[in-house]
C-alpha cells in the first residue's frame, strides 16, 4: 500500500529504506553561474545526474530544471562534521570500504559502525545558470525553500549570473542560503583565499551577507559533511499549513509511455511541481488553469488524480514541501515536452479566474543585473513597452497598457492562473538577452 505522507512523522526510528518512502519536506535550490558546478554536486550529495536531456549531456550545461531527492541522516557517534551523511555519501564510502552495493546498510555509519538517524528527506531543485535561461532559473526560484549559491573558486567574483541569481533570490524573498565556494581543487591556496574575499564583498548588503560561505570541492567529494552540516543548521525546513487553498505550481509535464505502447497500457499524463498550500490525494478531482492553448482560446482541464510519486515512491496524498509527480488521466498527448509548464493544478473549483490582464506594483533595480560589468541603468518602465513578467512557474511576456504611481497594467500575450499578493520578477531585453530589472506583486486581475 502506498504510505500516507504529510502529517508529522517521528522519525527517530525511521530506516533509510522507510525515509525512502516519505515525502521530502524542503525544496533546496541551486543557483550560480553556468559552469560553477551545480549538477555535479547535486550528483555527489544525491548520486542523481540532473542533466538527463541529450542536449544538455552534448554541449554539458543544464537547460532545463532539474530534480533530485535524498535523505540527510546523521551518525549518532561521531563527532561534527564528520556525523552528516546523505544516502549517497553513505553508499559511496562503503563503496570505497570494497563492500559490494547490494550488501551496504544504510543505518549503519561507514565511518565508526553507530547508528544512522534520519533527519530528513530533501528535494533539489537545480536551476541552469546560462544567461539566455534566467526564465528558467526563476521558474526554479518560485519552488525554493532555501538555496545554495555556487561560485566557482577559479573565476572573478562576481560573475554575470551570479549576480543575477544572487538578484533573484532576493526578489522570491529565498533568505536561507548556504554559499558553495567550488572548485578549490583547481587554484592554488592564495587564489581561494583571493576568491573568498571577493565572495565576502559581493555579498555585502544582500540577503546572503551573513551566509556562511564553505569551501568545497564538488568533484572530488571534499568537505561534503561539512557541507551538509550547514544545510541542516542554516537552511530549515518551513512551517506549512495544510488548511490553505490548494495550489500546485507545474514545472514540468510529461508523456510517460514509451513509443509502440498499445493503446490498453497508456498511461495517463504526469505533472512535476511543488505544492505551495493545501492537499493533495488519489481521486482528487483537479482542474488545471489556463489549461490548454487552441488557436486563440485557451481549454481549462478538469481531470482526476490517479497517483502521487514522492521521489520512487508512492503515496495516497501530499501536502506542501518537497517535488512531487502528480499522474492524471489526461490525454499524454496533451502534457507532452513539458506543453503545460506555469500551469497550477488545484481541488476543482478552488482556482482563481485565468487572465490575460492584470495589475503589478513595480520596483525597478538600480542596474541591469547580469551584464558583464553592471553598470547599465535601469531606465522607467514605459506605456507600450513588453516585459517579461515570471510569476510562479510562468514566464509570460506583457505589453504596458497604463502606468500609475501604484500600478501597472498589462496586456499578456500568455494567460496566467495566480492568486493577488503572488510575488513576480521582471525583466527586460537587452540585446536580445532578457536581464532581470525588478520585482513587484500581483495587485488585480481581470
Amino acid at each position: 500500500m502506498p504510505q500516507e505522507v504529510f502529517k508529522p512523522v517521528d522519525k527517530s526510528n525511521t530506516t533509510m529504506e522507510e525515509a525512502e518512502k516519505l515525502q521530502a519536506e524542503m525544496n533546496l535550490g541551486t543557483c550560480g553561474h553556468v559552469d560553477h558546478g551545480k549538477t555535479t554536486l547535486v550528483q555527489a550529495l544525491s548520486g542523481v545526474r540532473t542533466d538527463r536531456y541529450s542536449e544538455e549531456v552534448e554541449r554539458g550545461i543544464s537547460i532545463k530544471l532539474g530534480y533530485a531527492d535524498t535523505i540527510i541522516a546523521r551518525c549518532t557517534k561521531c563527532p561534527e562534521p564528520d556525523c552528516y551523511w546523505t544516502k549517497e555519501m553513505i553508499k559511496q564510502e562503503f563503496l570505497k570500504k570494497g563492500q559490494k552495493a547490494k550488501e551496504i546498510t544504510f543505518n549503519k555509519c561507514p565511518a565508526c559502525g553507530g547508528d544512522i538517524k534520519v533527519l530528513r528527506k530533501i528535494s533539489f531543485v537545480d536551476s541552469p545558470g546560462h544567461e539566455i535561461l534566467m526564465a528558467t532559473m526563476l521558474s526554479g526560484a518560485s519552488l525554493m525553500d532555501g538555496a545554495m549559491l555556487l561560485v566557482a573558486a577559479d573565476e572573478k567574483v562576481p560573475q554575470p549570473q551570479t549576480r543575477e541569481h544572487m538578484a533573484a533570490l532576493d526578489i522570491m524573498n529565498i533568505k536561507n542560503i548556504v554559499i558553495v565556494q567550488n572548485k578549490i581543487d583547481a587554484v592554488p591556496r592564495e587564489k581561494s583565499i583571493e576568491n573568498f574575499q571577493g565572495i565576502v564583498a559581493f555579498t555585502k548588503g544582500t540577503v546572503a551577507e551573513n551566509a556562511p560561505i564553505l569551501p568545497v570541492s564538488a568533484v572530488f567529494k571534499t568537505n561534503l559533511h561539512e557541507l551538509v552540516m550547514y544545510i541542516e543548521k542554516y537552511i530549515p525546513t518551513p512551517k506549512r499549513d495544510p488548511a490553505k487553498l490548494t495550489r500546485f505550481f507545474i514545472a514540468r509535464s510529461f508523456d510517460v509511455n514509451k513509443p509502440g505502447t498499445k493503446i490498453p497500457n497508456l498511461q495517463g499524463g504526469v505533472f512535476g511541481g511543488s505544492l505551495g498550500g493545501g492537499m493533495l490525494k488519489m481521486g482528487d478531482e483537479i482542474e488545471i488553469k489556463p489549461g490548454l492553448k487552441l488557436d486563440d482560446k485557451y481549454v481549462e482541464l478538469t481531470t482526476m488524480i490517479e497517483s502521487i510519486s514522492v521521489g520512487s515512491a508512492l503515496a495516497d496524498q501530499a501536502g506542501p514541501g518537497g517535488l512531487l509527480g502528480i499522474k492524471t488521466k489526461l490525454d499524454p498527448s496533451i502534457t507532452k515536452s513539458d506543453g503545460l509548464i506555469g500551469c497550477v493544478l488545484g481541488k476543482k473549483g478552488q482556482l482563481p479566474p485565468s487572465t490575460d490582464s492584470i495589475a503589478i506594483s513595480a520596483q525597478l533595480l538600480d542596474r541591469v543585473v547580469g551584464t558583464q560589468d553592471g553598470s547599465m541603468k535601469v531606465e522607467p518602465l514605459k506605456i507600450g513597452e513588453n516585459i517579461l513578467v515570471s510569476i510562479g512557474t510562468t514566464t509570460t511576456l506583457g505589453g504596458i497598457t497604463s502606468i500609475t504611481k501604484n500600478k501597472v497594467r498589462l496586456k499578456l500575450v500568455r494567460r496566467i492562473c495566480s492568486d493577488p499578493g503572488m510575488p513576480l520578477a521582471i525583466s527586460r531585453n537587452f540585446n536580445n538577452r532578457w536581464r532581470l530589472v525588478g520585482w513587484g506583486k500581483l495587485e488585480e486581475i481581470s
